[in-house]
């Protein structure tokens, strides 16, 4: 197709795409899926090579949200009969966060329900990341605590935090639509807050919530413009007990697209299938690899996932490798712009991540290509090949055979293990 060629090679030159071209990723047919996969996998394996980064969340403080986001299970009236608790004490969260770097994990996001943090508040997550710190100094720590207030973006910088998360969601224009105790505005204040703090910004969406295509194409642009170092694309979790209960409109092909539209946009920043990824990928999971470079390992916040062993059984099986902590996220002409920037950020659960959530993605006006940080520049040949033939042959009748209109709404699972828990955490 000419335009995947064209997006193609405009990844390859971290050009940006244009509005157009953008949706028509998104209009693509199933007969096209598998060569959109491939032309956003030669995408991703130009700068991050066959690494894939293993995320791991914490939710600090879970339930009673006094903001009514409309796809959140933490939301204030939320019905969802999900954990709710207050913090947790450094201990337990280091304990928590262990677990998960046991599994593979390079980076711990901590989470906490509510509209923002309290100076207080500031001062527990200061307290719980020495403690993760203190146990393996390497972890890359994100915070995702909701809308920031003056200095204390700075203030958990100087505490040891790499990152902070918080998403936009979805299209300023619909924003008003699915929550009304902040805007929109507030969100991306507060991701320009900590990336002005020199923390490695990271802002995403949420899809599956009813929107357009126009305006997911204006979610991820307007992501791109913000320039953060990672994008979680979140799939909604239509929890019961919430207003987006009965949204179930996403397919496996539909995720795929979407994902491939934000490597063609973003396509030197990481890339995380955050959120959902079991729940509406199923099967297809590992054609999700070839396209975002970062996932989460184990369970959500409030929800949970397939079994951490089956995450790197999938990595492995689908010729990927878990990224070690020696190596540099991003690629090096992003790294070298923020100081060496880790490059990723939490990005957690679409139905449940309250005000915090996600990541973003920038461009830069240069052209000039390197390959990817903490590997080598892949040969292109050989991989095309790999991914337009035996690697996707066992995809390509799955694919053809899924219904458009096809929803299991029987996989939604209430996190009853892991932090806030006597139950060990899946990682």
């Amino acid at each position: 197709m000419d335009l995947l060629d064209t997006l193609t090679d405009k990844g390859l030159r971290r050009e940006l795409p244009t509005r157009e071209e953008a949706l028509a990723v998104l209009a693509t047919t199933d007969d096209d899926l598998l060569d959109v996969v491939a032309a956003a996998g030669r995408v991703r394996r130009q700068w991050f090579g066959r690494r894939v980064k293993l995320n791991y969340l914490v939710n600090l403080k879970s339930g009673l949200c006094p903001e009514d986001c409309s796809y959140c299970s933490q939301r204030l009236g939320s019905k969802a009969e999900i954990l709710k608790y207050t913090w947790l004490k450094p201990d337990q969260a280091a304990e928590a966060a262990a677990a998960g770097v046991a599994g593979g994990a390079k980076r711990v996001c901590l989470v906490a329900s509510g509209r923002g943090p309290t100076d207080r508040d500031i001062d527990r997550v200061a307290d719980t990341i020495a403690a993760i710190k203190g146990a393996d100094e390497q972890v890359e720590v994100c915070a995702c605590l909701g809308l920031l207030s003056d200095n204390q973006a700075e203030r958990l910088k100087a505490a040891g935090a790499d990152a902070y998360n918080h998403n936009l969601n979805t299209s300023e224009s619909t924003y008003g639509d699915i929550t009304t105790t902040h805007t929109y505005a507030d969100r991306v204040d507060t991701v320009t807050k900590a990336h002005g703090a020199g923390l490695s910004a990271c802002s995403g969406l949420i899809a599956g919530m009813g929107e357009s295509d126009e305006d997911l194409v204006d979610v991820v642009f307007a992501l791109r413009e913000l320039d953060p170092d990672s994008v979680p694309v979140n799939f909604l979790i239509p929890f019961e007990g919430t207003p987006l209960a009965e949204e179930w409109n996403l397919t496996p092909q539909r995720c795929l697209r979407i994902l491939a539209m934000v490597r063609f946009v973003c396509p030197d920043i990481e890339v995380r299938i955050a959120g959902g990824r079991e729940v509406h990928l199923r099967s297809m999971q590992p054609l999700g690899l070839h396209i975002a470079n970062s996932i989460f390992l184990g369970d959500y916040l409030t929800s949970e996932g397939q079994a951490g062993q089956a995450d790197l059984d999938m990595i492995k099986d689908a010729g990927f490798e878990v990224e070690g902590a020696e190596q540099t996220t991003l690629p090096r002409h992003r790294a070298a712009a923020t100081g060496g920037g880790c490059g990723s950020v939490c990005g957690g659960e679409s139905a449940e991540a309250g005000c915090g959530g996600g990541s973003g993605c920038g461009g830069h006006e240069e052209t000039t290509a390197c390959g990817p940080c903490g590997g080598h520049a892949p040969e292109q040949a050989a991989d095309d090949a790999a991914l337009n033939g035996a690697t996707l042959d066992g995809a390509a009748s799955e694919a053809s055979q899924a219904s458009d209109d096809e929803a299991r709404t029987d996989l939604v699972r209430v996190r009853r293990r892991g932090a806030g828990t006597e139950l060990a955490p899946n990682a």
